[in-house]
C-alpha cells in the first residue's frame, strides 16, 4: 500500500511540474517578439479577433488577390448574406468545435484526444459585415504581397475538392447564422493549438508575432 501511495504521489508531482513547465514556457515564449517586416505599401486591412480563448484571422472577402466566397460559399451558412465583407478563419480541434458548444459539454475523451493530437482538425469560417476594434479585435494593415502569403498559409490548412472548393463538414452545429465548418489539415495538440495556428499565420505574412504561444493572450500581448 505504501508503494502504491508513493508511486501515485510521484506521478501526481511529476504531472504538476510538467503543467507548470508548460505554462512557464508559454508565458516566456509568448513575450518574446518576432518583429514585423518593413512594410512600405500597407493597403489591405486584416483583423485579429478573439472570443477570450480562441484567435481568428479575419480577412476581406474580396480583393484582387482572392475572392474567398469562391472557396467558402455564402450558401453554406444558414443565412447566406452576400453583403458581408469579412471572413474569419479559425483552425482547431474538430472534437472541440463540433462536440463542445459550451465548457459544460467538454468530455474527458475530447480533451485527451485534443491534447495528444488523436483527433481530426476543422476550420471554422464566419462571415462578418464589419468589425469593431478593441481589446479583443485588432486591426492590421499589410502589403499585398504579405497578404498573398497569408492566403497561401490558410489555403494549405484547408482540405479542398477537385474544383478548389473547401470541403464542408456535414453537421448541424453552428455558432451563428453566418458560419460553417470545413475539413482541415493538420492535428491539434498541446503544442500546436488554434492560437499557435493563428500566430504562425502572422509569421507567414511578416507581422509581429510571438515566438510560440498556445494561448490567445500571447498574441494579444504583442498588440496590447
Amino acid at each position: 500500500m505504501k508503494k502504491v501511495l508513493k508511486y501515485t504521489g510521484f506521478t501526481l508531482l511529476t504531472l504538476i511540474l510538467l503543467i507548470l513547465l508548460y505554462i512557464a514556457c508559454a508565458w516566456i515564449l509568448s513575450r518574446l517578439t518576432v518583429q514585423a517586416e518593413p512594410n512600405t505599401q500597407p493597403n489591405i486591412c486584416i483583423y485579429l479577433k478573439t472570443n477570450g480563448v480562441h484567435t481568428d484571422l479575419v480577412l476581406p472577402v474580396k480583393t484582387e488577390n482572392k475572392d474567398w466566397s469562391r472557396t467558402i460559399p455564402y450558401s453554406n451558412t444558414l443565412s447566406p448574406d452576400t453583403a458581408l465583407h469579412f471572413i474569419a478563419f479559425g483552425w482547431g480541434d474538430r472534437g472541440f468545435y463540433l462536440e463542445t458548444p459550451t465548457w459544460d459539454d467538454l468530455k474527458a475523451s475530447t480533451a485527451f484526444k485534443a491534447t495528444f493530437g488523436l483527433s481530426k482538425s476543422a476550420m471554422h469560417a464566419t462571415y462578418y459585415n464589419k468589425l469593431k476594434e478593441g481589446k479583443r479585435c485588432v486591426k492590421l494593415v499589410i502589403a499585398r504581397e504579405q497578404y498573398e502569403r497569408l492566403i497561401t498559409y490558410i489555403e494549405k490548412s484547408l482540405q479542398t475538392d477537385s474544383t478548389g472548393m473547401a470541403v464542408a463538414i456535414a453537421t448541424s452545429v453552428r455558432y451563428g447564422i453566418h458560419d460553417a465548418f470545413y475539413e482541415a489539415k493538420g492535428n491539434y495538440n498541446l503544442f500546436h493549438t488554434c492560437n499557435t495556428w493563428a500566430n504562425d499565420g502572422l509569421k507567414a505574412c511578416g507581422q509581429k508575432a510571438c515566438w510560440w504561444t498556445p494561448f490567445d493572450t500571447g498574441i494579444f500581448y504583442q498588440y496590447r
